[in-house]
């Protein structure tokens, strides 16, 4: 089949949704965003809207406000945050799509699976940025992701896990197909939630709070500490590069962090108005962590 006969649907037209609509839009696949709301009419009127190098260019998403039952689509994808993943696979549960992709962060698959059963195929963005006056600044990659991960969660290599990855290589987007997704996972959780240290009753902290010793001694020490909890729950620390983190003293976590908090795009992934809007989302990944896997 030629891969570019697929039917993509991208729910939702945030950050993460609105950078794979546009790589696969730009590589010519067929892909339609559902939005709505101010998002929606912005994509109507100007297309979607974006910077490159510098210039702000656009290109034109098809999008739809809701999705109908017998409008099928040989992979959805529901690049939302956690704390929105359960309503937004309801709102498409009675869909007859085969596949859905979720793109987030979780601990586990089992309220996901209750909506849509063996449909489901987990997966992780390569992704990160923001949407500032409806143009998006976003970009694949970083030393911190490198890729975008997915797999079956029994481990198997499945068509549809094979015809995936026939997508993103047509969009020539790095991808992994991970043979143990929930460790994935589960690991990724582990990091992603000592991010709430950034984070302050109104909002975050600014850039030198956020370099400071007494900030990032709390990352390093929760940091070490979450993978020592995954580690002792049996669960394999994945990717490697992951499980190294975890492995390094203190204060090389520090300088790591420091050296990191000293890029631009960084500082806006884990600073600026992106990363406010996911503060419901680390909170409720760090309670839902630790919930699970301290004794």
């Amino acid at each position: 089949m030629n891969i570019k006969q697929h039917r993509l649907l991208i729910v939702g037209a945030g950050v993460i949704g609105s950078v794979y609509a546009l790589r696969f839009a730009q590589s010519g696949l067929d892909v339609t965003m559902l939005a709505r709301g101010k998002r929606l009419d912005a994509l109507k009127r100007n297309g979607l809207r974006y910077n490159d190098n510098g210039m702000i260019k656009q290109i034109s998403i098809k999008t739809i406000e809701k999705l109908a039952n017998d409008d099928i689509y040989d992979f959805i994808f529901v690049p939302v945050r956690y704390d929105q993943t359960e309503s937004a696979l309801s709102a498409i549960k009675n869909n007859q799509s085969q596949t859905i992709i979720t793109l987030t962060n979780t601990i586990g698959y089992d309220p996901w699976l209750e909506i849509v059963g063996d449909r489901l195929l987990p997966g992780f963005p390569g992704a990160g940025g923001d949407i500032k006056e409806d143009v998006l600044y976003a970009q694949f990659g970083s030393k911190t992701h490198q890729g975008t991960y997915f797999g079956e969660i029994n481990g198997q290599t499945t068509e549809r896990v094979k015809e995936l990855a026939k997508i993103f290589e047509t969009a020539d987007l790095h991808y992994e197909i991970q043979k143990d997704i929930q460790a994935f996972h589960v690991s990724h959780a582990a990091l992603a939630a000592v991010n709430k240290h950034f984070y302050t009753n109104d909002g975050m902290v600014d850039i030198e709070t956020a370099r400071s010793e007494s900030i990032l001694s709390k990352v390093a020490a929760d940091l070490k500490q979450n993978l020592r909890l995954v580690e002792q729950a049996g669960i394999p620390v994945i990717p490697p590069e992951t499980k190294s983190m975890g492995e390094l003293p203190e204060k090389d976590i520090i300088s790591r962090y420091r050296q990191m908090l000293s890029n631009d795009f960084v500082i806006d992934v884990k600073l600026g108005n992106h990363a406010v809007s996911k503060k419901t989302e680390i909170l409720l990944l760090d309670e839902m962590f630790h919930s699970k896997y301290t004794q």
